[in-house]
């Protein structure tokens, strides 16, 4: 692989620091350690005590955990733009849940002391990092309701949903590239991997869902948000 860009250039291209002043961002480029990973590789471990937080130049990685009997629990996908780790930076605790890469991925890390610094002195990041864990917040909340009150079918259709509006959605049509593993919905869900299988397919007669390639595509997003407000009691 090419070796890390380590540089402002690669800084201002996060949401995070976006409009931070040249001379900001050559000193946080300056504090950052610079890590260019292979697909499926470990980044973070849940219960771990280091601190830093990592920000995504390139690539994808999942947000994952395990239960004591091995279940996985999928929580979000990262992809360029995002960062995490803040958690543990901001309250002190251990990690919350493991990171691994999905494809080779480009990170930039800083350590807590520094990324608690540039919140006291950047008041403009430390707004969007509130705005970004109150996101979070709501986003947990919202799959807690999801778990507790919606049927496996329900559930799928409300993570597709949520899967279309990150991957944007032109005349009500969501292109996602490459298509969700079965197993890896079910993961999210917390279901198995052939009740996926089996509503996928109902999808897919009912002319909502599609393959395209290693694509897949979702054909009327709007009837798929009022499946999921109908149950969930939203709209």
């Amino acid at each position: 692989m090419d070796p890390p860009i380590r540089s402002s250039l690669a800084l201002r291209s996060l949401p995070l620091f976006a409009s931070l002043p040249d001379a900001r961002l050559e000193q946080l480029a300056r504090q950052c350690q610079w890590h260019q990973l292979a697909a499926h590789q470990p980044l973070l471990l849940r219960a771990d005590p280091q601190r830093d937080v990592y920000f995504l130049l390139s690539g994808r990685l999942r947000v994952t955990s395990y239960s004591a009997g091995g279940r996985q629990v999928s929580f979000r996908d990262s992809v360029k733009g995002d960062w995490f780790g803040d958690m543990a930076a901001v309250d002190g605790g251990p990690r919350s849940a493991d990171v691994v890469t999905l494809e080779p991925s480009t990170v930039a890390s800083l350590d807590s002391a520094a990324f608690m610094a540039l919140l006291r002195e950047e008041p403009l990041v430390a707004e969007r990092e509130m705005r970004h864990l109150a996101g979070l917040v709501r986003q947990l909340s919202q799959r807690v309701i999801e778990l507790s009150t919606l049927g496996v079918q329900n559930r799928l259709h409300a993570e597709l949903l949520r899967m279309a509006r990150t991957e944007g959605i032109v005349d009500n049509v969501a292109r996602l590239d490459p298509a969700p593993l079965h197993e890896a919905l079910a993961n999210r869900i917390s279901t198995q991997r052939e009740q996926v299988t089996r509503e996928l397919a109902r999808l897919a007669r009912d002319g909502l869902v599609e393959k395209d390639g290693k694509a897949m595509v979702l054909r009327d997003v709007e009837r798929l948000s009022r499946m999921v407000a109908q149950v969930s009691g939203a709209g």
